[in-house]
């Protein structure tokens, strides 16, 4: 099997250091082709190694990893963001869809990615990449878009066409405007970190709802909503003191 060829770019020579070690010592289908603390010299290494994936950190004096990228303008690679822990831009990213490593990275974490990098080299970039942007932003409203990865392909869905999410065991199940739905590879709790700036509340262990969706609460059997497209879903008991605060019953 051929390996994937990798590029590692991040000002921080320690986490440089550590990502290349754990890289080389547990991930044997990289092959670390270009290692550099400067974005602008990452440019060039790129052009010169067409690698498969980048391992990039984001926030890089005097050009950004965003600003590296736009001046690249076409590419056909993977990348995996490298951040320090800040739970906002880890939420920007999951939305995007794109893959990321949390520092200090771990070997677990680590080998993980490089699995589902395995699984899926050359998924499309641009689009996340302008999705990721206004995710980072501080204006998030429900027109902002999420990036859904399905079998065919990625979906980007406007976070307003979601009414609610329902888990099924290990995939979720989306319903969207229309009486649309899409089954997905992300557990309940992925989506629930990732909208619950955006208006969404886990009213039940199976159910996350759009609180904008909401036509009729019901405090009969122990309380239910109603949603706009006739859904009725069960508030958990544990759930109810809070839920009825957000919707100000």
């Amino acid at each position: 099997m051929e390996k994937i060829k990798a590029v590692l770019i991040d000002d921080e020579l320690n986490s440089l250091q550590n990502l290349q070690q754990k890289l080389e010592g547990f991930c044997p289908d990289i092959a670390i082709v270009a290692v550099t603390q400067k974005p602008e010299e990452g440019l060039i290494l790129i052009r010169q190694h067409q690698p498969d994936v980048v391992f990039l950190d984001i926030e890089m004096p005097k050009m950004s990893g965003f600003r590296m990228l736009e001046e690249l303008g076409e590419y056909d690679f993977d990348i995996i963001f490298t951040t320090a822990y800040n739970h906002y831009s880890v939420d920007a990213i999951r939305i995007s869809a794109f893959d990321y490593l949390v520092k200090p990275i771990g070997i677990e974490e680590l080998q993980q990615a490089v699995e589902r990098l395995s699984k899926s080299l050359h998924r499309q970039t641009k689009e996340k990449i302008d999705i990721l942007k206004k995710s980072l932003s501080d204006n998030r409203s429900q027109d902002d878009k999420i990036a859904i990865s399905t079998s065919e392909g990625i979906d980007f869905i406007p976070i307003k066409n979601i009414i609610h999410i329902e888990s099924k065991s290990n995939y979720s199940k989306i319903f969207l405007m229309d009486n649309k739905s899409i089954m997905v590879t992300k557990i309940l709790k992925d989506f629930e970190e990732m909208l619950l700036p955006y208006n969404f509340y886990r009213v039940h262990n199976s159910h996350l709802i759009n609180l904008n969706y909401i036509q009729k609460y019901v405090r009969s059997q122990g309380g239910h909503v109603q949603l706009q497209d006739g859904t009725l879903i069960d508030i958990s008991r544990r759930k109810k003191e809070e839920f009825l605060k957000m919707i100000g019953g």
